[in-house]
């Protein structure tokens, strides 16, 4: 397999194999989780925006590695989407609050269909960020269901992905600290990618006139 960009089918060997494809990119792996460490808190949302880097560049037809550089843009669009993330959830959390002082067991049904409603929709805006950077994409949580509704198959195959690399992130427990902040920064970055090559090639993010079918398997 030759290196793997949102042309290649989508596949559980693609995604596993996009964050460490070549030295460059192996190096914005490491760096990512020492920033982790370093910056606590600031790291995390640098790490999200180097992953919105990293789209972005590529749906722009250009090699994404390195993307650590302008750290005050990866910060922004990091924590931009950090409130995208908040505004989904806080229905749901709120009401979560509100369940556990009322003891209401439907408050707390509502409030698990909210929260699983908003993780399912996060996706939703995300690729569409990463194409022109407009905030504008991420805050309306039905227009992103909506696009997850429209995803389909590939959709729903980028979630699995996603699943099978978070266990498989937990191995990193086995490298005293530092290796599973590696496997943790690895498992957003596959995570990452596999959302916005089906999003990306569902919705033509990369500049494709027509809806591109997106084939492969595990």
């Amino acid at each position: 397999m030759e290196g793997v960009d949102l042309s290649t089918p989508l596949s559980l060997r693609a995604a596993l194999r996009f964050p460490l494809q070549s030295a460059a990119a192996r190096r914005d792996l490491v760096w990512g989780a020492i920033l982790l460490v370093l910056l606590p808190g600031a790291g995390w949302i640098l790490n999200m925006g180097h992953r919105i880097r990293v789209v972005h560049e590529m749906q722009h037809g250009r090699v994404p590695w390195p993307a650590w550089s302008n750290y005050p843009l990866l910060f922004r669009d990091g924590l931009i989407t950090l409130g995208g993330m908040l505004c989904y959830y806080a229905p749901g959390i709120a009401i979560a609050f509100a369940a556990a002082s009322s003891k209401s067991t439907a408050l707390k049904g509502l409030a698990c269909v909210l929260i699983a409603a908003a993780t399912i929709a996060i996706p939703g805006f995300m690729s569409h960020y990463c194409r022109d950077l407009d905030p504008k994409e991420i805050y309306n949580p039905l227009r992103s269901l909506r696009r997850c509704v429209q995803g389909g198959g590939p959709y729903w195959r980028a979630w699995s992905i996603a699943l099978c690399a978070l266990v498989l992130s937990f191995v990193g427990l086995l490298g005293l600290g530092i290796g599973f902040l590696i496997t943790s920064v690895w498992f957003w970055q596959v995570a990452g990618f596999s959302f916005a090559s089906a999003f990306t090639g569902r919705f033509g993010l990369d500049g494709a006139v027509v809806e591109r079918v997106i084939a492969g398997g595990s």
